[in-house]
């Protein structure tokens, strides 16, 4: 059994929170449908977005603060996919999700790193990454023979498991978790 302190099982809770983004393509396109239009990225962008910050502060370890994650990752999300699915006219090809997923990814990662703590150390790491992590998720999905085409809010689990934990590895270096330390008390005579 892994120590409730090590940065594996930290890591393992971060990875296991991928199951937000399906939870959150669900939640989204039962909200909207199909992403086809400009208020269907937006809506639909922004709901996913709710959910998936929601799961990410949750498995967090308390290291991002919900009041702030959960915001940023809602507005980022939406005004991702607004931008993203607009640039590529709703376009499902895997080159249209992949340069989808880059906007999305760029717009998501700059609202995040607002809401990364001030302790984060080279926070900009988070805001390049995000647009290659979100283009990589798409890509992923695509090539697993997910139906794409059924213009979703976000990219299947193939793609949220990958990018789960390569964000994880990543929240890890920028802001590792430290268990707190039990105060010892000394016993006066």
């Amino acid at each position: 059994m892994m120590p409730r302190n090590s940065f594996l099982a930290t890591w393992v809770l971060w990875t296991v929170g991928f199951l937000a983004f399906p939870l959150g393509g669900v939640a989204g396109g039962a909200v909207v449908g199909r992403v086809d239009s400009p208020l269907a990225a937006l809506f639909g962008g922004a709901v996913t977005g709710l959910v998936v910050g929601t799961g990410q502060a949750l498995v967090s370890r308390r290291r991002l603060d919900p009041l702030r994650w959960i915001p940023a990752t809602t507005v980022g999300m939406g005004a991702g996919l607004f931008i993203g699915a607009a640039a590529v006219d709703y376009g499902t090809s895997p080159a249209d999700l992949a340069i989808m997923g880059a906007f999305t990814g760029a717009l998501l990662g700059a609202a995040q790193l607002a809401a990364l703590p001030p302790a984060a150390r080279h926070r900009w790491a988070w805001a390049v990454a995000m647009p290659v992590l979100w283009c990589l998720g798409w890509v992923i999905t695509a090539s697993a023979g997910i139906e794409v085409d059924e213009q979703f809010t976000i990219f299947g689990s193939a793609g949220a498991v990958t990018v789960s934990a390569l964000s994880g590895l990543l929240l890890h270096w920028l802001l590792p978790y430290w268990p707190a330390v039990p105060v010892s008390r000394k016993k006066v005579r």
